[in-house]
């Protein structure tokens, strides 16, 4: 038997369908896991905050229309980014079909707060306090992210990218701490650090404090590698 024609191409027969991009950017600032958030402008969703986001131009790369956001929206000229997920509820955004491929990235406070200096419509929220409701489904993108940065605490150095070249062990706990939302034996938290490898002495020590000075550290090659 004889194969049946190949149906034509018929465009009318599918909806159209858009994709974007949305960032998590993440930081620890004054204790607490925040993001980076945008004030809507336009509708949907005016006035309502969101993550930079955009959509994604027929010709470009999912990561070059990451990186573009970040450069426009977020006026960050670089940064490593993770892919995250990717969120297609049909009925996630009210105007059409919009699937979003969403991306993460952790970066030290001082960075995410030049951009929030440098926009007015950018802000950094508690990611534990987000008591109004983010526009389309972020909310959920922003769970998702934090769940899967504390698991990644268990086997990779990621916390090191809110650091700065040397700090303290003290320093790395409360980074933990803050992601985590929860307190850490102190002696049990500094051993696992020491032991995996992924942050050396220094040789220096803390200055202008009023206790004992305490060691400093970096990441060292072996974080690079696990990362």
């Amino acid at each position: 038997m004889p194969d049946s024609p190949a149906m034509p191409y018929d465009p009318s027969a599918y909806p159209p369908v858009a994709v974007t991009v949305d960032l998590v950017l993440m930081t620890v600032t004054a204790g607490e896991l925040t993001v980076l958030l945008q004030r809507r402008e336009e509708a949907p969703f005016p006035g309502r905050f969101a993550l930079p986001g955009g959509f994604v131009g027929p010709h470009e790369q999912l990561e070059e229309a990451a990186r573009r956001v970040l450069t426009d929206k977020a006026r960050l000229p670089e940064a490593w980014l993770e892919q995250l997920y990717t969120f297609g509820d049909p009925n996630r955004d009210p105007r059409m079909r919009v699937v979003s491929v969403a991306y993460f990235a952790l970066m030290p406070a001082a960075r995410l707060g030049s951009a929030v200096a440098a926009r007015e419509d950018l802000v950094l929220k508690p990611v534990a306090d987000l008591t109004e409701p983010l526009a389309f489904d972020h909310t959920a993108i922003v769970t998702l992210a934090r769940d899967r940065l504390r698991g990644k605490l268990t086997y990779s150095p990621i916390a090191l990218a809110l650091l700065p070249d040397l700090f303290t062990l003290r320093d790395l706990q409360e980074v933990h701490e803050a992601i985590l939302g929860t307190s850490l034996n102190k002696p049990a938290f500094r051993r696992r650090m020491l032991d995996t490898g992924w942050v050396e002495g220094s040789g220096e020590r803390e200055a202008q404090t009023a206790f004992r000075p305490a060691e400093l550290y970096r990441r060292s090659s072996l974080s690079d590698e696990s990362a």
